[in-house]
């Protein structure tokens, strides 16, 4: 039977692209953008805040919530931006204004100290009648580097000044099929789908809603 889960995010641009990648593993399966209030996300880690957005997905939808924590991490900066890259730039700055900050800062950066990743971990919080949500977790890294200007029109956020491992472009640059089967997200993925395969299975058997 055809299966949904909402996606604990109002970027249209994140709920494609964990369509595209599910719905090439899992067909049937259907990802809902979430229409909810935004919680705090208060926490100290990727893996903290993801859970916090999923949770709040599920209990204000009452289904199966996936949430995804990301961001780059620069080694030579000590890991940041990490957990701050959506807000790098400040408050309602946006993803320019985090990019553009971020080139500036590493303006005298040396190329072979431009090391960094994407990482992603990504919750899945099934809600449960008696009170007690069953939860999974999964992490994804995106090896890299920094480059010194931006490239290409694909993607978003940090995309067009990151340089996977393996590729002479920017990410911004990939093909969206390519990017989907390397990235930091699919990564994560390929990590929890097994999981979420058996999950969703059990679901649909119980005749449950999604």
């Amino acid at each position: 039977m055809p299966l949904e889960v909402v996606l604990a995010t109002h970027n249209a641009h994140k709920v494609a692209e964990f369509q595209h990648i599910l719905g090439e593993r899992m067909p049937g399966l259907t990802v809902l953008p979430y229409d909810g209030p935004e919680p705090v996300e208060d926490g100290t880690s990727f893996d903290e805040n993801a859970f916090i957005k999923a949770r709040a997905a599920a209990s204000h939808t009452g289904r199966i919530a996936l949430a995804d924590d990301s961001g780059i991490a620069v080694d030579v900066m000590g890991g940041s931006p990490g957990i701050f890259s959506a807000r790098w730039a400040g408050p309602g700055r946006g993803a320019e204004a985090n990019l553009e900050l971020l080139l500036a800062q590493l303006g005298d950066i040396r190329d072979p100290h431009r090391t960094a990743r994407f990482h992603c971990t990504i919750a899945v919080v099934v809600p449960d009648a008696a009170g007690t949500p069953l939860e999974y977790a999964a992490v994804g890294e995106w090896p890299g580097r920094v480059a010194t200007e931006r490239a290409g029109m694909n993607g978003f956020g940090y995309d067009p000044i990151f340089l996977p491992d393996g590729f002479d472009v920017s990410a911004a640059e990939l093909a969206p099929e390519v990017k989907n089967a390397h990235s930091h997200r699919a990564r994560a993925f390929r990590a929890l789908i097994p999981q979420l395969e058996r999950l969703l299975d059990g679901v649909a058997g119980s005749g449950a809603p999604a």
